[in-house]
């Protein structure tokens, strides 16, 4: 893979992962993004679903719930997930580091009752997410920064409701 960072050509081979991701939606239909940044590029800033790499033996929807819980403290139910809603192949720079991670998407709905815990941020975590928040699809449409999928708010028409389709959303590079 040969990556452009900063103008220069990274001819490094990209870390591989396997990633889940979660559309997290409270009773007034907002969607939970966080924001984060790359400490190896302090000027870029986006939004982003909550989510991440599978640990070993760990199913898609196993790392969706976990990380759903450990990046924003709410717990959901296997039960409650539903999808694969979308996937798609992804390919960045983080740290300056070039990754490609296929990512399947899973969509929750939060009751009007429901309290976050407290999230277990992982060091590499702390460094770099800046906020939790809760967007309304016209807020979503409207951010100034990066949104990760890109086409978030024009996707979100075919997570709610879901049909049951589970969408390829091909390749997105960032």
């Amino acid at each position: 893979m040969v990556a452009e960072q900063g103008g220069a050509r990274d001819l490094r081979a990209p870390v591989a992962r396997q990633a889940a991701r979660v559309l997290l939606f409270d009773a007034q239909g907002r969607i939970l993004l966080l924001e984060g940044h790359d400490p190896a590029h302090l000027e870029r800033h986006w939004w982003f679903t909550p989510g991440g790499g599978l640990e070993d033996g760990e199913s898609h929807r196993e790392a969706a719930i976990r990380e759903l819980t450990e990046e924003t403290g709410f717990e959901v139910l296997d039960a409650d997930l539903i999808g694969p809603v979308w996937e798609r192949l992804a390919v960045f720079d983080f740290m300056d580091t070039p990754y490609l991670q296929h990512e399947q998407f899973f969509v929750a709905h939060l009751g009007a009752d429901a309290q976050a815990g407290e999230p277990a941020w992982a060091p590499s975590e702390v460094d770099t997410l800046d906020t939790t928040r809760w967007l309304t699809r016209a807020e979503l449409a409207s951010v100034a920064i990066e949104v990760f999928p890109q086409q978030l708010s024009e996707l979100l028409d075919t997570v709610t409701p879901w049909d049951g389709v589970l969408r390829h959303l091909g390749e997105e590079h960032a």
